[in-house]
């Protein structure tokens, strides 16, 4: 037969204001005087353990705590556009507690206190002897052995000194279990917390587990300390199920779960991403009055930032501000990588100026996050400013860093300053330049055509030991096939091969962009020699394009088995090339093909855009050769629309961007270049860079004059 005493409050109300009135601020009531009742629950049998669903749990009066957060989260929430998960659009309504009714609250201001034990004078004593039991040996013979010279009976109070002192996690277990068999006074809770912390401490939360059915097996009550022990410890072991398991237990057990517990069980519903979730328990707490903490608004930036939820970042800024929550570093650190990853650079730049005026000092996690996000917005004049900063108020600086730092100067294209940030490291004694440091080298040199440093840098390497990359050889090879040096570009590729370097997509990508820069066949063939070791078929298929007799047909089924075995962002720089090779060879009507066939399979999203008002073309994910194809496919298309006199809208306009990095090609330039040979009527636009346009009566004029030329009618 096993008891159950539970103690219910039963609240009486005995205001005498007019009853009719809404109660709009429950927080100037006085509290309702309470009735204590003590009720015994008899069961026949004994779980060996703890139920997920007690008698009467699937009844609709008394649903599961996931089944609860389900209409608190409907009526929150909007799905994305773009992904269809749930996003956050506004600030969540309170969920309003009638203080004359108190509902159970999910979670408890303090944490559980323990209990007290009486100061022994021996404690030093058995301090000593527990650090000599935490020496010993770690089998059971050794520490029975150890364990016949305590110096004073283990009385409860000795034991609970012990299991407080022993480490590491095994001696804890060790002595508790000898405990338990001496059978000299009643297991009770808390015995098993202290063991289970200690067992926390050594994620071994499969013997947690076990203790904690055991508990139950005998009767022994969890409290709210067991609880949070072990959804703490699944969280640690990331066995995130689990933690969900035994927080619907402890729920419906009436525990209230303290503040470690409730952040805790917020990140394990945003590592699920259970979004509902997390909002409706962040709800529900808030309603029964709990103030969240940093760690708490951590977890809620970290899930929206996961997301790139923008809308649920600005959420949680608005909430800390709300509740008067001062965010500490861990918090700014988590909120600036969400930032990143949602694509806002603006309020990253402003939460970051926010942190320094709240007089916190970056760490290197802050500035790596921030590097990394002005390097991908390519922000040079926010990224010189910070590097800038850095040295002037001598900042913290690690290894990754230093190497986020010098990816940022290659993204942007920033040569001196990623020379400064080099030497740095090399003078510095923990931070000596990696694989990686040299990588992110060749990448800057590479791109800026400065094939004398790259090789430099590369003979350097090989002097030193330091390893080449498949990524530093294929900056390496980049560069030096823009600056037409082969000889060199075959050495590099025969030693990146012998150095044991597999030849990855991106590689044979950069050999591809290389075949479609050469003039002469000599330098083609050997290029293609280099391409044909590391992807043969590539090869072949090279060679098949530039057979004018090779129809369509056997091209599209080829074109398909190359493009099936590419990874997915290799397919379009694939496809670019091999068209720019097209135009290079003067295999124009190939070149048509090629595009033809990659928008067929999806390598160009968005190339047209229709409106009522404008049509419009987007060349910025196509190279110079494909861009100028794709213009010239467009204008065809535009031709027989115009010679059947369909209806067109008022306004046409061309997209090649802006062109922000140091290094870019100059896709507009060229495209402008190749309006102007066409004479079409494209102008580049006063507000927009990179945007040409055309009015209808412009282009219409020119379609019906050059309506028979071949570039238009192509």
């Amino acid at each position: 037969m096993a008891a159950a005493i539970f103690t219910l409050d039963v609240h009486y109300s005995i205001s005498k204001s007019d009853t009719k009135r809404p109660i709009f601020f429950p927080k100037t009531l006085k509290k309702n005087p309470t009735k204590r009742f003590t009720v015994s629950c008899i069961s026949n049998e004994s779980p060996s353990k703890p139920p997920l669903n007690p008698p009467g749990s699937t009844n609709a009066k008394n649903p599961s705590l996931s089944d609860q957060l389900k209409p608190l989260s409907t009526n929150r929430l909007s799905p994305s556009k773009k992904d269809q998960s749930p996003r956050l659009l506004s600030k969540p309504k309170s969920t309003w507690v009638n203080p004359a009714r108190a509902k159970r609250s999910v979670l408890s201001l303090q944490r559980q206190k323990r209990s007290p034990y009486p100061y022994n004078p021996r404690d030093r004593e058995l301090k000593l002897f527990a650090k000599k039991l935490s020496d010993c040996g770690f089998s059971e013979d050794a520490f029975s052995a150890a364990l016949e010279e305590i110096p004073h009976p283990p009385t409860r109070e000795n034991a609970v000194l012990m299991l407080n002192i022993l480490k590491p996690w095994q001696k804890t277990l060790l002595f508790f279990n000898w405990i338990k068999a001496q059978n000299l006074f009643p297991m009770e809770t808390l015995f098993y917390n202290i063991t289970m912390k200690s067992l926390r401490f050594g994620k071994q939360f499969d013997i947690i587990d076990e203790l904690a059915n055991e508990m139950v097996s005998n009767e022994i009550p969890l409290d709210n300390i067991t609880y949070s022990t072990i959804i703490t410890c699944a969280k640690r072991c990331n066995r995130f199920d689990e933690a969900v398991e035994w927080f619907e237990r402890m729920y419906k057990t009436g525990l209230m779960p303290d503040e470690v517990t409730y952040s805790a069980i917020l990140d394990v519903y945003a590592k699920l991403g259970k979004v509902e979730e997390v909002l409706s328990l962040y709800e529900r707490g808030v309603a029964s009055g709990w103030k969240p903490d940093p760690i708490a608004f951590s977890v809620l930036g970290k899930m929206f930032g996961e997301a790139g939820d923008y809308d649920g970042i600005r959420y949680v800024l608005q909430e800390m501000k709300s509740l008067g929550v001062e965010p500490n570093l861990v918090v700014y650190n988590t909120l600036l990588e969400a930032m990143g990853k949602a694509g806002k650079p603006g309020l990253a730049r402003t939460l970051f100026q926010e942190m320094l005026e709240s007089s916190l000092t970056p760490n290197e996690k802050t500035l790596t996050a921030l590097a990394k996000i002005y390097g991908k917005a390519r922000w040079a004049k926010d990224a010189l400013g910070l590097w800038e900063e850095m040295k002037s108020k001598n900042w913290p600086r690690d290894f990754i860093l230093y190497n986020t730092l010098l990816n940022m100067c290659a993204d942007i294209g920033l040569v001196e300053e990623a020379e400064s940030l080099f030497e740095d490291m090399k003078l510095s004694d923990n931070c000596r330049p990696d694989s990686w440091s040299y990588t992110a080298m060749l990448n800057i040199y590479g791109s800026g055509r400065n094939a004398d440093k790259a090789m430099k840098l590369f003979k350097e390497m090989s002097e030193l030991g330091v390893e080449l990359n498949v990524m530093g050889s294929t900056c390496l090879i980049q560069g030096l096939g823009k600056a037409r040096r082969i000889d060199d570009l075959v050495r590099v590729f025969a030693v990146s091969v012998e150095q044991g370097i597999k030849p990855d997509d991106r590689l044979c990508g950069s050999l591809l962009s290389v075949v479609s820069l050469c003039e002469s066949r000599e330098d083609i063939e050997k290029v293609l020699s280099c391409l044909h070791q590391a992807n043969p078929r590539l090869v072949a298929f090279v060679k098949l394009i530039e057979q004018g007799e090779t129809s369509f047909e056997v091209i599209k089924e080829k074109f398909r088995d190359i493009i099936s075995d590419t990874t997915d962002d290799a397919r379009r720089p694939f496809c670019n090339c091999l068209i720019d090779i097209c135009r290079n060879r003067n295999l124009h009507e190939r070149a048509h093909e090629l595009l033809y066939l990659g928008t067929l399979y999806g390598l160009y999203p968005g190339l047209h855009t229709k409106t009522v008002d404008e049509w419009s073309l987007d060349v910025r994910s196509l190279s110079v050769g494909a861009a100028q194809t794709a213009l010239e496919e467009w204008i065809g298309t535009l031709a027989k629309i115009v010679r059947q006199e369909e209806a067109l809208p008022e306004l046409f306009s061309a997209q090649t961007g802006s062109g922000t990095h140091n290094f870019s090609q100059g896709l507009a330039n060229t495209f402008a270049s190749h309006l102007k040979k066409l004479a079409a009527p494209f102008k580049q636009s006063e507000e927009k860079a990179g945007c040409f346009v055309a009015t209808r009566e412009e282009l219409v004029s020119w379609l019906q004059s050059n309506i028979a030329s071949p570039a238009v009618t192509a």
